[in-house]
């Protein structure tokens, strides 16, 4: 594609499309010059796209730039592992597949991320970046099957969150062959739920008469003779 015809694509795209087609090059420039407008003047110019309308489809900035790749993704993600296909797996090897899947998304960007994630930590950024990994959770999840209206829903995409920054944090420093090291860290970690998921069920579903509201207040009512 020729440098005329590629920045005619660009000038024909939404501002939302455009944030989408420029995440991959802004995140490969901010291996080297962080999350700024340097690294988006830079994937700009290397699209061939007017960085004046760049500017205005990441008017948050840094985190919109952060924003935007996440976004790409899970957008991947979605479309390398739907719904379908993961169906065929038991629900570790779903949640597996799913974080295994951005990671491999983001590797060789690893000072990308430490850089982004150093960006969402900062306080102002607090909730947005709340937002954005709880949304990335609730993806996984939809994929994985999950539908729960109850409490779960919440508990387990919390769960789901924390594991994915702390394997994270372990990946972007991890230096052993194809990244062995984050990949017995993600087992480790998703074992351990499925530990106390079991045995939570147990409790939950034990012979022994569990507490009832709703029964106890009957009976205040209709004492048994």
């Amino acid at each position: 594609m020729s440098e005329t015809a590629a920045m005619s694509d660009y000038a024909e795209m939404t501002l939302n499309e455009l944030r989408l087609a420029l995440a991959s090059e802004i995140a490969n420039a901010a291996i080297f010059d962080g999350w700024s407008d340097t690294a988006l003047v830079h994937a700009a110019e290397i699209a061939g796209a007017d960085i004046d309308v760049v500017r205005l489809a990441f008017p948050g900035g840094a985190m919109d730039m952060i924003e935007a790749w996440i976004d790409t993704i899970d957008v991947a993600m979605r479309e390398a592992l739907p719904a379908e296909k993961l169906a065929k797996m038991k629900i570790r090897e779903r949640i597996r597949a799913l974080v295994q899947f951005r990671l491999d998304a983001v590797e060789g960007q690893e000072e990308a991320v430490r850089r982004a994630l150093a960006v969402m930590a900062q306080p102002q950024n607090a909730a947005t970046a709340l937002r954005i990994g709880w949304r990335s959770a609730d993806n996984m999840w939809r994929l994985a099957g999950d539908n729960a209206t109850d409490y779960n829903h919440y508990t387990k995409r919390a769960i789901l969150a924390g594991i994915y920054s702390a394997t994270l944090a372990v990946f972007i420093d991890d230096e052993s062959e194809d990244k062995q090291a984050t990949r017995d860290f993600l087992d480790r970690r998703i074992e351990g739920v499925m530990k106390f998921e079991r045995a939570k069920a147990k409790f939950l579903n034990s012979d022994r008469e569990s507490f009832s509201v709703t029964r106890f207040l009957g009976r205040l009512r209709y004492p048994s003779r």
